[in-house]
């Protein structure tokens, strides 16, 4: 007789505009005005993007990864400041480190949000009084608020934890999964980007439900053959295991040009030098790579990023910089001008590749989650 598994009972914690948030705990004084992370705007003509806002500058509709012109023509009287990654980094291993105290399966997935398998707790109203617990000690211990959403699985406990944003607790049980979905617009489904929601909009799929009951032949016409695998996460199927941080091996870096450039050997050369900044941190941690992926986003903010993963893992410098040439100079596209270049690597073996992320469908590549 094959014995029951136990209910999965994942849990999400999420911090509420993280970067935003420990800024404005250092400086009392910016406590509800409109303060934005980023570039220096330089009057409306800056470069670079936001890299997070406080709930006050949202409602202007300044958003993460909107360029900093546009953002400070949206809010010119917000307060723009610099990236601290020094400062959110100590935050952020104090934060987690709270989360460890809690299960042995512990994955820190960013700076600022992480995954806890709590299974082993036994009930979602045990879990409950955990996450309380967790959102109590954020606070007292760095002074911001952060988001949690318990589910079955990483998927819906993702979705749950951006359901009530800011400092919400949102709880799906198994039963619950369908009706929390299902109303949902798609593109709260991971993976799902603005391109992959116009082609579903077209057919008249502008739902999770619409999604899950949509045929599978005719989606697969749509969208390729990741549709099951997007019709799975819509119903919040998913099967991934909360994997420790250290078997997360993965690091990269970009620079944004200061003037748009064709020349092709200048942004060749920008991105070996990248290569090397990504070398020495890999090496300083022991780190093996085994893919190579290459950013290049044009004038327009259009983005393009494509992976090459290698036969075997290796601490090759010179491997990686081959890769990471070969791939811009295949997919460079020479009569656009190049915004920005950036190149990551990671160290993940294939089973770990399929269970730590999900499938990006807009852009035909992976993302860990």
């Amino acid at each position: 007789m094959t014995k029951e598994l136990p209910q999965r009972i994942i849990l999400h914690v999420d911090m509420d505009s993280f970067f935003a948030s420990v800024e404005i705990r250092e400086r009392p004084d910016l406590k509800g005005k409109p303060v934005i992370i980023g570039a220096d705007p330089k009057g409306g003509n800056g470069r670079g993007v936001v890299s997070t806002c406080s709930y006050e500058a949202r409602r202007f509709g300044v958003h993460s990864a909107m360029p900093v012109s546009i953002a400070y023509r949206k809010c010119p009287d917000g307060i723009f400041l610099p990236v601290n990654m020094p400062l959110y980094k100590k935050t952020s291993k104090n934060i987690m480190d709270i989360l460890r105290e809690y299960s042995e399966k512990f994955e820190q997935v960013s700076v600022d949000e992480g995954y806890l398998d709590l299974t082993h707790i036994g009930s979602f109203e045990e879990a409950e009084k955990i996450a309380e617990e967790i959102k109590t000690r954020v606070l007292l211990s760095e002074d911001i608020t952060c988001s949690v959403g318990i589910g079955p699985s990483k998927v819906v406990s993702k979705i749950a934890s951006d359901y009530q944003k800011p400092n919400g607790l949102t709880i799906v049980r198994p039963e619950e999964v369908s009706s929390f979905l299902n109303p949902m617009p798609i593109g709260k489904i991971p993976g799902i980007g603005k391109k992959t929601q116009e082609i579903l909009s077209n057919a008249h799929i502008k739902t999770v439900t619409g999604l899950v009951d949509y045929d599978i032949q005719k989606l697969i016409s749509l969208v390729g053959r990741h549709a099951a695998d997007m019709k799975l996460l819509a119903s919040g199927i998913d099967n991934r295991p909360v994997l420790k941080r250290e078997e997360q091996k993965s690091t990269g870096r970009e620079t944004t040009f200061q003037t748009d450039t064709k020349d092709e050997i200048k942004i060749l050369d920008t991105a070996l030098n990248i290569c090397d900044e990504i070398f020495q941190i890999i090496s300083s941690k022991k780190l093996r790579f085994r893919t190579v992926t290459v950013k290049i986003r044009y004038s327009g903010f259009i983005t393009h990023t494509r992976s090459k993963s290698l036969p075997r893992h290796t601490t090759d410098l010179q491997t990686l910089k081959d890769t990471a040439s070969s791939l811009i100079s295949e997919n460079l596209d020479t009569k656009l001008p190049v915004r920005l270049i950036g190149v990551s690597v990671s160290a993940f073996d294939s089973q770990e590749t399929v269970q730590m992320q999900i499938y990006d469908f807009e852009n035909s590549g992976f993302y860990k989650t």
